[in-house]
């Protein structure tokens, strides 16, 4: 009998070989076919990397929130669950990008998701980002997302970031403002979700050049006045 591990690198090697070209460096992160490795992200307080089994249960504990899940298609049962969470290494496999799991890097700790998303008919290339009640309040979606604003623009070829926010999802809209995007302009996502109302804000690459280099500006402002 072929043991799990030499299956699970068969459809990995497999996957490999059919990941389309995203953007000019889509697929750099392929070593090779027979040995694809992952991005892993590092900043200060957090390890961005792909989904792994061992997240689940955190991630199953956000779905039962009402008010976390508000925005991302409200709460779900346990099973519904684990079928949406096998989207985001799927899509890792497939297109060769998703959203990350985010850890804090002091405890391990499961916190949320974030990172670029674009299923079929999606209105934009987009970062997003979603993550649980005990991580609120603490600066971690804005460092996690401005991470994978910077993986994105590195490693996808795309020309500009937005993020898709429901018109009373307050707290996204202050988050986008503070990663330097703006309301740009109404759209529509693909079914099931057609009918609701969505504003895309964000910005182009060049802005968000412009937007971290004002950020380490002021944080070398903040180093000399110490």
């Amino acid at each position: 009998m072929i043991g799990f591990k030499k299956i699970m690198a068969f459809l990995a090697a497999s996957c490999a070989r059919i990941v389309p070209q995203i953007g000019k460096q889509a697929t750099n992160h392929w070593s090779d076919v027979d040995q694809p490795t992952f991005p892993r992200i590092e900043t200060e307080r957090l390890i961005l990397r792909l989904p792994r089994v061992e997240d689940f249960d955190a991630y199953a504990e956000l779905f039962t929130d009402e008010d976390a899940t508000r925005y991302i298609g409200g709460v779900l049962k346990r099973g519904a669950a684990w079928r949406r969470f096998l989207q985001m290494p799927g899509a890792w496999m497939v297109q060769g990008f998703a959203m990350f799991s985010v850890l804090d890097k002091r405890s391990g700790e499961w916190l949320g998701q974030a990172g670029p998303w674009r299923p079929q008919g999606w209105p934009g290339t987009e970062v997003g980002w979603s993550f649980r009640r005990s991580a609120w309040g603490r600066g971690f979606a804005s460092e996690a997302a401005s991470a994978s604003i910077d993986w994105a623009f590195a490693n996808l070829g795309w020309t500009e970031v937005i993020h898709c926010i429901a018109p009373d999802n307050e707290a996204s809209k202050k988050l986008a403002g503070r990663l330097g995007s703006r309301q740009c302009r109404s759209g529509k996502l693909p079914a099931p979700y057609e009918n609701e109302p969505i504003e895309i804000w964000g910005q182009s690459r060049q802005q968000w050049v412009n937007h971290r280099n004002s950020e380490a500006a002021i944080h070398r402002g903040h180093l000399a006045g110490q």
